[in-house]
């Protein structure tokens, strides 16, 4: 079984700490949580993987607990993270040996990808190598599914939710998915829905059928329109979703290489693939972590 990432969040402030302690452990970390300095050096007896370090704390603010970890650990790398910081302290944070300084609101997304940037840095010895398509997706544990027996209803309810990301808060954002992946029973891969699809389904039948004659089309002018978008989603509701889904995304491999992933996107000008590991389903990559990726690799040539 491959190694979860053991991650130690140090945060003085509670609803942040617990917040995205559930976000990395449903995206397949190991998190631990401290609210101080003084109970990160502690907790570096447990040898976490990398540490995510506010910067102003009391007592003991970030920059000093950092140097103190560092005297523990000096291969353990750790990132800054907070909503007070600036410029100086960025800058004081890398020259104290930081890995990276993030400043909140954080995205989830970027900051998943920071915690296995580092993590590759410190198993490959300080070589920052490239990461494979399964260090970069989503994983399916966090990714949005439904069953493709549920209904159009059901699945514009979870886009929704997903949207409006109950688990993020002002220092942290998780944001939501375009689309959801449609599994059936065996939890087996069988389409995507996007609200592409949900749109598309929403139209009245008659425009795309067969048009009448010149004398009869007036009926689709928009001024005929009105109440029909309630109608229709009245309709729509109890669609069984595998009625209007799209087939499911192209698949590659978990330890496909990166340039694999963006030359299946940009030919089949798809925004996501599916990451098979070993048979099974194991998340999702969109075009928006090739992105985080991209922009790392850059930062990392400009250096």
């Amino acid at each position: 079984m491959e190694k979860s990432i053991k991650v130690l969040i140090v945060d003085d402030e509670q609803q942040f700490r617990a917040t995205t302690k559930k976000i990395l452990d449903k995206r397949g970390f190991d998190t631990l949580v401290a609210e101080n300095g003084m109970d990160a050096i502690k907790m570096m007896s447990q040898k976490p993987d990398v540490v995510i370090l506010d910067i102003k704390m009391p007592e003991m603010d970030g920059l000093t607990a950092l140097d103190k970890i560092k005297d523990i650990s000096p291969d353990t790398p750790v990132i800054m993270l907070t909503g007070h910081g600036g410029p100086q302290s960025a800058q004081a944070a890398r020259e104290s040996k930081a890995f990276d300084f993030l400043a909140k609101p954080c995205s989830m997304d970027l900051l998943a990808v920071k915690i296995r940037d580092a993590y590759a840095m410190c198993r490959n010895r300080g070589a920052r190598t490239e990461p494979i398509v399964g260090e970069v997706m989503v994983p399916i544990t966090v990714y949005s599914t439904l069953s493709e027996d549920a209904t159009a209803a059901e699945a514009a309810s979870l886009l929704k939710h997903s949207f409006a990301a109950p688990e993020s808060t002002a220092q942290l954002t998780d944001p939501g998915h375009l689309s959801l992946l449609v599994l059936d029973k065996a939890g087996k891969m069988q389409g995507m829905l996007t609200i592409e699809d949900l749109l598309t389904a929403l139209l009245p039948p008659y425009l795309s059928a067969p048009k009448p004659s010149l004398a009869d089309s007036i009926v689709y002018s928009p001024m005929f329109w009105k109440g029909v978008f309630t109608l229709q989603a009245a309709s729509l509701s109890k669609i069984p979703i595998r009625e209007i889904m799209s087939p499911p995304p192209q698949a590659i491999e978990y330890d496909a290489n990166l340039m694999e992933a963006v030359w299946m996107i940009t030919q089949n000008k798809s925004r996501w693939l599916a990451v098979m590991k070993k048979g099974e389903l194991a998340g999702v990559l969109r075009e928006r972590d090739l992105l985080f990726a991209l922009e790392r690799a850059q930062a990392k040539s400009s250096c």
